[in-house]
Order: C-alpha cells, then structure tokens, then sequence
C-alpha cells in the first residue's frame, strides 16, 4: 500500500489569562477628571477570558486491505517509533525505516499500523503516546487483545518506556537497538518481548539492551533477545525484513490470569493473618468459603487464585500477591500493582 496517508492527532488544552492594572507612572498621566471618574466607578475588575492552546501530533497510517470492506473485523494494531533522525515536522521523514517504509513500497501487512511523529529528537513523549493510543483505539477498529508496539533506536527506548508505564495496552512488544531504566523491569512480566541488537553497535550499546532483557528475565520466561553477530547500529533492516517477527507478534494475545482450583483449604489457612506494607499499612488476609479476600483498611477485595501461592484482583489487569512462604509458613506477600511493595506477615 504505497503513499501512506498523513494523520493529525490534535490535543487541545483550555487555559487563561488575566489583565494587569496600568503600571502607576503611566496611570499617573491620565487627567484629574479621569482619575475621579475610576474612582467613582468602584474598582477595576480584571478581566477574564477563555483560550486554547493545540497540540497536534501527526502519523502514518496504513490499513490492511479488507479493512474498508469488511466493516465487522476488528484488526490488530501495530505502533511503530521512529529514531532521533526521523524526528521534527516533515512527517515524510517517518518513511525511511521500519514497517512504514516497507508500507509504502507496497508490502501488504496484516494490522492497522500507526506510525507517529515526535517533533523532538531528544526522546518519546509517553504521556501523548498514551492518548494518541486512545485516540485510535476509538477512531478505528482496533482488536484491543492485539495491540503491539515496536520501535528503533530512540523508539527502541520509547517502546521499553511505555510498555513499563502502560504494561495492560500491549500484548507484546519488540524493541529494536534501545534500552533504558531496569527499574520498572517487573512490570513485564506478563508481556512477551522480542529484543533485537547489532553486537557491533557503537551508537546505542548493546548492553542497554541486555541490561533490560536480564532484568525482564527475572520475572518472565517470555522474553527473546537477538543478538546480530555482525551489526552495527542499524540493527533494524534485519528485523523488520523478517516476516517472523510479524508472525510471532500475531501469535500473542493480551495477557489474561486464568484462575485454578486450590490444591487444598489446608494451604489458604497459611496465608491468613494481617500483613504490613512499607507504608506502614496493613492489610488483613481472610479465608472464606471462596477462597481468600484482602482487607486494606474498610475495602474488600476478594482474591481468585493463578497458582497455589499467585492471586489476582481481575483477570485483565497486571495486578498480583505472590505470598512467600519458607519453613512451609507465610511469611509476606509481595503486591505487584502500579507499584512492587512487600508486606510482612505479623
């Protein structure tokens, strides 16, 4: 599907502003007869008034075929980020590597692919990455279970960033020559993960990458990283020439927890008793006649079980307790939300 057509997403922000009184040298110059007049009126009340300032982001899209002629499919959808040199505001620029590239020259690709443009080269904004997601997710006829993103060098960063802050968008993810904070890393762990880098790479090391993969690794068995023996930086030719990476990303679904039975009533007896966070919260564990529920405070909050130690909150959402157990006794749990924090049993 060659010409790709050129999207602007808009953003509008409502601000104000308020009037100044005149500064009093210049007030002063006004006539006696005026000054009089003001001061009769009462006083000057500042004046008000409502403006807009517009953020517009502009994308590639390109639609498989069939897309426009078979109105009840949903289809899967693949976001590409570009590198620094593709950056600014022609958005032409976007075409030079990547799924849009090969878009462009005609290769038919089974997803919606949206391909945005940053007009900085200094790295991703993930918060209007966030809503341009949104954005598509309503404008077009989006399979939400079939969402991937992917990106090269600069967008190899951005795609490890937004999968760590917006790990329950995405049902997979492939960065290509980028890296970033191993910090969030266990927010992955229900993602699967093809990372590819050239060995020889002089611009972005390949340890960046092999940093996140070993430290995605701990929490996830769903992890692949390819390293190319013989590439330099542009590791990204290899990759998206291959049409395993877009079969292996259509393989994956979002994640989901599938609840089991328990092995037995004995084992959720372990795991009664009240917990304390970090914080300083506490949390009390509870058996009922379903299973366990988790009282923070006045909430309720019924927990289904994933495995004998793993429980969840809703089948859809990356929100986890891995109680700990040694000496066949609970000891902790750790909650795996927006945030990882360990509560210790009392």
């Amino acid at each position: 599907m060659g010409n790709l057509p050129a999207v602007s997403f808009v953003l509008l922000l409502t601000v104000t502003f308020q009037n100044k009184y005149f500064p009093m040298p210049l007030f002063a110059r006004f006539c006696s007869a005026f000054f009089f007049a003001l001061l009769m009126t009462g006083p000057v009340k500042a004046q008000q008034t409502v403006e807009k300032f517009v953020q517009q982001t502009e994308y590639l899209l390109s639609l498989p075929g069939g897309y426009n002629s078979d109105t009840s499919t949903r289809w899967p959808l693949l976001i590409f980020l570009h590198g620094s040199g593709e950056s600014g505001d022609d958005i032409n620029k976007v075409k030079a590597h990547g799924p849009p590239e090969l878009a462009d020259k005609g290769k038919a690709f089974p997803f919606i692919i949206v391909s945005p443009q940053s007009d900085v080269p200094s790295g991703w904004d993930i918060e209007m990455l966030y809503r341009l997601l949104q954005n598509i997710k309503k404008q077009y006829r989006v399979n939400e279970q079939k969402i991937y993103l992917t990106g090269l060098s600069m967008g190899g960063f951005g795609t490890w960033a937004m999968a760590m802050k917006y790990p329950d968008e995405f049902a997979a993810i492939a960065p290509v020559c980028g890296g970033g904070d191993t910090t969030n890393a266990w927010k992955l762990r229900n993602m699967p993960v093809w990372c590819f880098h050239g060995a020889k790479d002089d611009v972005v090391l390949p340890v960046s990458s092999e940093n996140l993969v070993k430290a995605t690794k701990r929490y996830s068995n769903t992890v692949r990283f390819t390293l190319y023996p013989e590439a330099n930086h542009n590791s990204w030719d290899l990759t998206y020439n291959n049409d395993s990476l877009y079969s292996w990303l259509l393989a994956q679904s979002k994640f989901r927890y599938t609840e089991i039975p328990l092995s037995s009533q004995a084992l959720l007896k372990k795991y009664a008793g009240v917990y304390i966070g970090p914080d300083r919260d506490t949390v009390q564990i509870i058996v009922t006649a379903n299973g366990l529920t988790a009282k923070p405070g006045k909430e309720v909050v019924p927990l289904k079980a994933a495995a004998d130690n793993l429980f969840f909150i809703q089948p859809d959402k990356s929100m986890d307790i891995r109680f700990l157990i040694k000496n066949n006794k609970a000891t902790g749990f750790i909650f795996c939300g927006d945030r990882k924090l360990e509560y210790r049993k009392l």
